[in-house]
């Protein structure tokens, strides 16, 4: 049986404040800080968040940092293990959305196995047409499906993702998050097999699907403070000038539909 998923957007960084994108790999900022010690006190109380077997998290600074400080009951307390994932990375290409190297991460959070993270990161400028993160539509729609692939097919019951909100909107779930917020998931067995019917998904195979429970989709997220309802990703998210030949004859397309739905019992 797949795992259900808790996403979390990671707390308010630097340039969360400042609207300032050319701040690289930007920390968080004290509200941020704050804000991780609310989203462990409310994850506390959520029966399915103390089931966590695995932490992935984007091998970003802000991620990290919202990991260290608004997980650690799990990886601390109960040794949960913490995958850092490049694939769980922001979408743009601007500074603050351009982790730092690896061997940098390492150093700052010593605590976490930087091993397996790919070592083409943080690279997602060259090779525009074959670099997992480059910032095109079609790259980060393949992404997004990659990492729900993974997780469907691993062992754990239940995994905490912290990522981003354009990641996540885009490529996830279309589902928007405020800092420090997270939805619950699970994959929909039934559109799946029927995306995989109708040949659908990068390779024909079928798209992975998540549904949200209804009690985060009803409260606008876990601590309340999210936009609700879904918000379809479309062409517009992405700069056209990055784009490759086919998809810009495709500006006009929505990227593939029904990556997520509602759980209604």
């Amino acid at each position: 049986m797949p795992p259900t998923l808790i996403l979390i957007r990671h707390a308010q960084a630097l340039h969360n404040v400042a609207d300032d994108w050319s701040l690289h790999d930007p920390p968080l900022s004290a509200l941020g800080e704050e804000q991780c010690a609310e989203l462990q006190q409310t994850l506390k109380q959520e029966e399915i968040a103390d089931k966590v077997e695995l932490i992935v998290v984007s091998a970003m600074r802000r991620t990290l940092q919202t990991a260290k400080l608004g997980l650690g009951w799990l990886y601390e307390d109960k040794k949960i293990p913490v995958l850092p994932d490049a694939g769980w990375q922001e979408n743009a290409d601007k500074p603050c959305d351009t982790g730092s190297p690896i061997q940098v991460m390492a150093r700052e959070f010593p605590q976490f196995d930087f091993s397996k993270v790919d070592p083409l990161y943080p690279d997602k400028t060259t090779n525009l047409h074959s670099n997992p993160y480059a910032f095109t539509g079609r790259a980060i729609f393949a992404r997004g499906q990659t990492c729900l692939q993974a997780l469907y097919s691993r062992p754990e019951k239940v995994i905490a993702v912290v990522s981003h909100s354009g990641f996540l909107r885009t490529a996830v779930c279309n589902r928007r998050f405020f800092n420090a917020d997270y939805r619950i998931f699970e994959f929909d067995e039934d559109a799946m097999a029927e995306s995989k019917e109708k040949a659908e998904g990068v390779d024909g195979k079928g798209l992975f699907v998540l549904r949200e429970w209804e009690e985060t989709e009803e409260k606008g997220g876990g601590m309340g403070r999210s936009e609700k309802g879904v918000v379809k990703s479309d062409w517009s998210d992405f700069p056209s000038d990055v784009q490759p030949p086919e998809v810009e004859e495709e500006q006009t397309k929505e990227l593939p539909d029904e990556v997520v739905k509602n759980v209604h019992s």
